[in-house]
C-alpha cells in the first residue's frame, strides 16, 4: 500500500508540474459550462412579430385581422408589400401573411383560398402561424355552414362568436427545457474532458517507458500491476474532484436546474469517468510510442463525442448515425442522464449502468491482456 501511495503522489507531481494542466483539468469543464449556459440564455419563449398585408375588404379578412392582433404570442405589424421582403430578410419580421382579393369569399364557400404566408425561418414559424389560423378560419368556415348563406344569421353567430361569454383559468407550466439543454451540453462537455483527462495520466506509462523511468521503477519492490494501478488511483482522482467541481459550479453558481439530483448525477458520472479510464488504458496497451498513444485519442475520443450528442441534440442526427452512436458509452450516460430528467426510476435503469460497467470491463481486459504480452524493451530503445 505504501508503494501505491508512494507512486500516486509521484504521478500527481509529474501530472500537475506544469501549472497550466490544472487550467486544462479544472479550467475545461468550466469553459462547457460557459458555453451551454450563453448558448440557451435568453433563449425563452418570444412573441413573433408578423406583418400582415390585407388586399381583401370583406368583412371575413377584416375579423381575421382582428382575431391575429389579440393573440398573445404575436405582434401584428402592418406593412406593404414593397418593403416586406426586405424587412423579412433583415430579421424586423418572422412571418408575413398576405390576404388576396376574394380570400372572405373563398371562406364563405367553404374553400380557404387567397392566403399566403413568407418567411425565411422555415416551418418552425410557418407551422406555429397556421396552427392559429387554420383553426380560427375552420370555426368561421362552420358557422357559414350552419348559416347556410343567411349572412344575418351569420352575422349574429360571428358576434356571439367573438363575445363568447365562457371563460377558463389558465395555468402556465414552467419550461425546463432549457435547464435541460444546458445540463446535457455541459455534461457532452464533460465527458471529452474526462477522456482527456484519464488519455493524459494514461499517456504518463508510455512517457515513462519512453525515457526508461518505468523500467527502473521496475528493478525495485514495484512491479508493473502496482504501478498500473496507481496510475488508475490518481486519474480516478482527478476525474472525481473534477466531476465535483463542475457539478457544484452548474448548481451553485450558474444556477443551472439539471433536473436530476446531484448523487444520481455523481454516480452516472463517477461510472463514466472508470471508462475513461479502462478506454484509456486499452489505446496506451495498443501504443507503441507517446506520440502514437495521443493519436488514437484524438482519432477515438473528439469523433465518438460528437457522434454520441455531446456537443448538439442526439435527435437531429440521422438514424443511421443514432444506431452507430449505441456502441459508445457517451451515448449511454447521456441516454441515462435524459431518462432521468423524463422523470424514469434511478433503479429502474439499472440496464444502463450494466452496460457502462461492461465497458469498463472489457476496456481494463483487452488492457492487462495488451500489457501481458508486450513488455518488451526494445520497444522505447
Amino acid at each position: 500500500m505504501k508503494d501505491i501511495i508512494w507512486l500516486m503522489k509521484k504521478i500527481l507531481s509529474v501530472a500537475f508540474r506544469k501549472k497550466g494542466n490544472i487550467f486544462l483539468y479544472f479550467g475545461g469543464p468550466l469553459i462547457g459550462i460557459v458555453i451551454a449556459f450563453m448558448a440557451y440564455v435568453g433563449s425563452g419563449q418570444q412573441a413573433l412579430k408578423v406583418g400582415v398585408i390585407n388586399h381583401d375588404s370583406g368583412q371575413i379578412a377584416g375579423d381575421t385581422v382582428n382575431f391575429l392582433k389579440h393573440l398573445k404570442n404575436m405582434d401584428l405589424v402592418n406593412v406593404n408589400e414593397s418593403s416586406m421582403k426586405d424587412q423579412i430578410a433583415a430579421g424586423q419580421l418572422d412571418c408575413a401573411i398576405i390576404l388576396d382579393e376574394g380570400f372572405s369569399e373563398s371562406i364563405q364557400t367553404g374553400n380557404p383560398d387567397h392566403i399566403q404566408l413568407a418567411s425565411i425561418k422555415g416551418a418552425e414559424v410557418t407551422g406555429f402561424v397556421k396552427s392559429y389560423l387554420y383553426q380560427y378560419l375552420d370555426n368561421v368556415m362552420a358557422l357559414n355552414k350552419a348559416a347556410n348563406g343567411d349572412q344575418d344569421a351569420y352575422q349574429k353567430m360571428s358576434a356571439r362568436y367573438q363575445q363568447a361569454d365562457f371563460k377558463f383559468h389558465v395555468e402556465t407550466l414552467q419550461d425546463t427545457s432549457k435547464g435541460k439543454n444546458m445540463t446535457n451540453r455541459t455534461i457532452g462537455f464533460l465527458l471529452m474532458i474526462l477522456l482527456i483527462s484519464a488519455g493524459n495520466f494514461a499517456t504518463i506509462i508510455m512517457k515513462e517507458k519512453e525515457n526508461r523511468t518505468y523500467f527502473r521503477l521496475l528493478s525495485t519492490p514495484i512491479n508493473a500491476r502496482k504501478y498500473v494501478l496507481a496510475n488508475i488511483a490518481v486519474s480516478m482522482l482527478v476525474m472525481v474532484a473534477q466531476i465535483i467541481f463542475t457539478l457544484l459550479v452548474i448548481t451553485n453558481i450558474f444556477h443551472i436546474e439539471m433536473h436530476v439530483s446531484i448523487w444520481q448525477m455523481s454516480i452516472i458520472l463517477i461510472l463514466f469517468a472508470l471508462v475513461a479510464a479502462g478506454l484509456s488504458l486499452m489505446l496506451i496497451s495498443f501504443s507503441n510510442s507517446s506520440g502514437m498513444a495521443s493519436a488514437l485519442q484524438n482519432l477515438i475520443l473528439t469523433p465518438s463525442c460528437l457522434l454520441s450528442g455531446c456537443f448538439f441534440p442526439f435527435e437531429i442526427m440521422p438514424k443511421t448515425i443514432q444506431k452507430i452512436a449505441n456502441f459508445m458509452p457517451q451515448r449511454w450516460v447521456l441516454d441515462t442522464i435524459s431518462q432521468l430528467q423524463q422523470g424514469h426510476d434511478f433503479v429502474s435503469l439499472y440496464l444502463n449502468f450494466l452496460i457502462l460497467l461492461a465497458f469498463a470491463a472489457v476496456f481494463f481486459l483487452v488492457s492487462v491482456y495488451k500489457f501481458g504480452r508486450n513488455n518488451d524493451v526494445r520497444n522505447f530503445a
